[in-house]
């Protein structure tokens, strides 16, 4: 998500200030997604430098607060009806040690899978049971903002089936890697060529090699 979309939907309720923001924006989010204050202070330069926002003045302890702009309440309404973009692939640091792994000699891939699957499952089991802790007190109704109890379930249970895609994933890398192992190597053989002979001639003694690497039938 971003900040600043995330900031802006915030300010869409009504004018903030800086510390507000961000500890509306980790309550709504369930602390998943921590911000620094002077992240959000960044942001909102941006954003008041762009027309979004605007200062409304400061309160008695000198903190200042922000509003939407009509610009800004524009975009807000926009980002609301358009999709993620998903043309941007996210760095997944997962992924790119496991394609590392296989490409570097000396690396035990299969106890790199092993390892990631053991915490990945730690990690699903952690949320598991948030969840469930989560979904008895939203649905007690015992105190809280019942909208912020569902915002916190949405994020469990995407973080959930993230961690459970991400299980299957490595389920798979581990299946492939025993597959790969199994396939008969590509090998290289030396075959002559017709360079500099004459008509029907097949390679003589002078007559130059060129290594062709092959695969074995059955091998794709």
């Amino acid at each position: 998500m971003s900040v600043r979309q995330g900031l802006l939907a915030l300010l869409a309720q009504q004018p903030m200030y800086g510390a507000q923001l961000r500890s509306e924006f980790e309550a709504r989010t369930g602390g998943t997604w921590p911000l620094n204050v002077g992240q959000v202070y960044t942001t909102l330069a941006r954003l008041e430098r762009d027309g979004l926002v605007e200062e409304v003045g400061a309160d008695d302890e000198g903190r200042i607060s922000y509003r939407l702009t009509r610009t800004g309440r524009a975009e807000v309404a926009q980002w609301w009806l358009s999709p993620v973009d998903r043309e941007t692939t996210p760095r997944d640091e997962l992924v790119i040690k496991l394609a590392l792994a296989v490409t570097v000699e000396g690396v035990d891939v299969h106890r790199v899978v092993q390892t990631q699957r053991t915490a990945t499952l730690r990690h699903l089991q952690d949320l598991t049971r948030l969840k469930q802790r989560a979904t008895t007190h939203h649905e007690s109704g015992d105190g809280g903002d019942g909208n912020v109890d569902l915002a916190w379930l949405l994020v469990l249970e995407n973080l959930i089936y993230s961690a459970e895609a991400e299980v299957r994933w490595l389920d798979h890398v581990e299946a492939r890697l025993v597959r790969e192992a199994s396939r008969p190597r590509r090998q290289a053989r030396t075959v002559p060529t017709t360079d500099d002979e004459g008509p029907g001639t097949v390679g003589g003694p002078s007559a130059p090699h060129h290594t062709i690497a092959t695969t074995p039938r059955g091998a794709q």
